[in-house]
């Protein structure tokens, strides 16, 4: 029985193990620091096992495809829409291409995309798909070559045609 400053730390311990098992059968990780750096094995024949590894779980719990920040593969974005009361993510890298993307957009938001002009900009619809880019600047989508749209872009918001500002 451990007792420190007069608590019995025994009872409180936290144990892996599978519910109902024997204590002989668990094997005991105590979230206790004990004194003893090492134990001392006197018989070779323990020694010369691997001693057990124990993975400890952290919280909150990482995905394996969220533990690699490193990935060049996948470029996720998060896309709003004006009126919907949920935010999207998608992954840029996905599409090759305008066309593909905003139908992507339209099938997930349930929304038709215009006809894209340089000059007009979206005709026909209701909304204006915008994102922002690396310097924090609102941009049509559309107006800067494919390449250089999923190499910067920050954020994608589908806005309603009557809020977009006239200098987008």
């Amino acid at each position: 029985m451990e007792v420190i400053n007069g608590l019995n730390l025994k009872d409180t311990e936290l144990r892996l193990g599978l519910p109902g098992a024997q204590e002989e059968q668990q094997q005991e990780v105590s979230c206790v620091r004990s004194n003893n750096k090492r134990k001392n094995n006197d018989s070779k024949e323990e020694s010369a096992l691997p001693p057990a590894k124990t993975q400890i779980v952290g919280w909150p719990p990482v995905r394996s495809n969220r533990k690699n920040n490193n990935n060049k593969n996948v470029s996720y974005v998060k896309v709003s829409m004006d009126g919907a009361p949920y935010l999207r993510k998608i992954d840029l890298k996905m599409y090759k291409n305008y066309p593909e993307l905003l139908k992507a957009l339209e099938n997930m938001f349930k929304f038709t995309v215009g006809e894209y002009s340089e000059r007009e900009g979206y005709k026909g619809s209701g909304f204006v798909p915008t994102y922002e880019d690396k310097d924090g600047d609102w941009m049509l989508v559309g107006d800067v070559p494919w390449d250089m749209f999923s190499s910067s872009c920050q954020k994608l918001r589908i806005m309603k045609g009557s809020e977009v500002p006239p200098a987008l």
